[in-house]
């Protein structure tokens, strides 16, 4: 199950993103906003955030203006690894090497077909194991120096 939360600025591209989902059949949450009235983009990071660390859900997707400021809100959890993301070739890395569990995305930034693009790639990519990568996600987990 996914979790989706967005802002203001991000639910007109929300908007396409559960479109995309529900042509795929592909179960989500949609934890808001749902409309262009102003809101604040922290409360929608947080619910999501909290939805995945809580084990209801195992993926996000977020989206604002940009994507940062709700992708950088969503990091301040401990156990979310929240990546803004501008093209495929990044949301395929972000699953691959980092086991991102959120996908941030700008809706002032990206076009329908892009943002679809992105997501595909995104719950379609599986995370590597490889032994540096895993080493690297536990050292941003337990704040291991080395």
């Amino acid at each position: 199950m996914l979790a989706l939360g967005c802002d203001h600025g991000g639910y007109p591209l929300m908007k396409t993103v559960k479109e995309y989902l529900d042509r795929n059949h592909i179960a989500y949450k949609d934890f808001g906003t749902d409309s262009e009235e102003s809101v604040d983009y922290p409360v929608y990071a947080k619910k999501v955030a909290r939805a995945i660390l809580s084990g209801e859900c195992d993926k996000g997707i977020l989206v604002c203006g940009t994507g940062i400021g709700i992708t950088i809100a969503a990091n301040r959890f401990p156990g979310i690894r929240a990546a803004n993301c501008t093209d495929e070739y990044m949301a395929r890395f972000a699953r691959l090497h980092n086991d991102a569990n959120i996908l941030g995305l700008g809706a002032r930034v990206l076009g329908p077909g892009a943002a679809e693009g992105i997501v595909e790639t995104f719950l379609n990519t599986e995370f590597s194991g490889v032994d540096r990568h895993q080493r690297r996600i536990h050292m941003i987990e337990e704040d291991v120096d080395r």
